[in-house]
């Protein structure tokens, strides 16, 4: 092989069989590429008189040849060194499963339904990775729930001062705007009929039922589920999971399960002081724009609202505060070793939380109707 070690790549052809000669490296790519493109049907190749090659030559070397081919390149040139049967058959691989899909060409009606049909097998797989982790943690806290050593008391009291406490301001002043909104509409609606008092049932009702835990859950889907992405994906990337595991410590029960009971703590509190400002904001734009006394309204709130609605709001505030925390800790897990991957998967995570809190909300609301509640 010395002898064609320094020539350029190139293809030759004889009656019975076409010949790699040369060598197949990046400075004759240009040229290789051009011979490639001339041949047709080719399903193996002489590479007996082949010299360097590298990644650029392999690719066409693919692109001659095929995947298919190239993968039973044991089979067809067993005299080829191991190194480059491994780096054709990795560069096959890679032709196989590119890093992006290829781009759907526009006004193919088939093609676009291709692409419909690959982002509902994504989203599918989404789920079903959801409902995997959510058995996860359960058989973690099962596990963990019995054993009181094992608790990581420190940890679930950060998260509460993190998730909770700190998100007080925030709540507060949004529940009581909207709560400010929600009379002002009310009020404008129902003096066309000589009914503003019902103001004051209009403001309870949708706090006590959806609009203070429901404004608190996006909240915190917003601000505490991204802090759990970027937390654990910054982990991730810096290696410190895999330093956990090799110390025998389990990431779960470390990182998951304070972050989960902390937000199922921490959600009840935050609802609740929700429906209190809520209400509050209500009760302020009742007494400026209403003449509804406090004591009228708080008289109104004991005789007319029932405390099953209360009951109904602050009883989905669990279910919420772990859907959100186990999105969150789901996605950094899933995050790559870049910050752009940190950064989608933050993305992902509090548009899925905001989701979710939404649709089961809504689905609550239903199964509350059909009951009577």
């Amino acid at each position: 092989m010395p002898d064609t070690a320094s020539r350029p790549g190139m293809l030759e052809q004889d009656a019975h069989r076409l010949s790699a000669v040369g060598d197949w490296t990046l400075p004759h790519y240009a040229r290789l590429r051009e011979a490639v493109a001339k041949v047709h049907e080719v399903e193996s190749i002489d590479l007996q008189r082949l010299g360097e090659l590298d990644t650029s030559g392999a690719a066409l070397l693919v692109d001659l040849l095929g995947p298919d081919s190239v993968r039973e390149i044991a089979q067809w040139a067993p005299n080829l060194p191991a190194e480059r049967q491994a780096l054709l058959k990795a560069v096959a691989d890679a032709n196989r499963n590119p890093l992006f899909a290829p781009p759907v060409p526009r006004g193919n009606p088939l093609a676009a339904l291709a692409g419909l049909g690959q982002v509902a097998e994504l989203l599918a797989r989404q789920q079903l990775r959801l409902v995997a982790f959510i058995g996860l943690t359960l058989s973690t806290l099962l596990k963990t729930l019995f054993t009181p050593w094992r608790w990581r008391i420190t940890s679930l009291s950060a998260h509460v001062q993190q998730t909770g406490l700190n998100a007080i301001p925030i709540v507060a002043l949004l529940t009581f705007l909207v709560g400010a909104v929600v009379a002002f509409l009310g009020a404008t609606v129902l003096r066309d009929f000589g009914a503003t008092i019902y103001t004051v049932n209009l403001v309870t009702y949708s706090f006590l039922r959806e609009f203070g835990i429901l404004l608190a859950a996006i909240l915190l889907a917003g601000r505490t589920a991204s802090a759990f992405t970027a937390q654990i994906g910054s982990m991730k990337a810096n290696e410190e999971l895999d330093a956990l595991r090799a110390q025998g410590l389990d990431p779960m029960e470390m990182l998951v399960l304070p972050r989960v009971l902390a937000m199922m703590i921490s959600l009840p509190i935050l609802a609740l002081i929700g429906m209190l400002s809520g209400m509050l904001g209500g009760a302020v734009v009742c007494a400026m724009a209403l003449d509804i006394t406090s004591t009228q309204f708080l008289t109104i709130l004991q005789r007319d609202i029932p405390l099953e609605h209360f009951l109904v709001g602050i009883g989905k505030a669990p279910l919420f505060a772990f859907v959100i925390a186990v999105i969150g800790c789901l996605e950094g897990f899933k995050a790559g070793a870049s910050a752009q991957s940190v950064g989608e998967h933050t993305t992902s995570s509090v548009v899925q939380s905001i989701f979710m809190v939404i649709l089961l909300d809504a689905l609550a609301a239903l199964f509350f109707m059909e009951m009577g509640w």
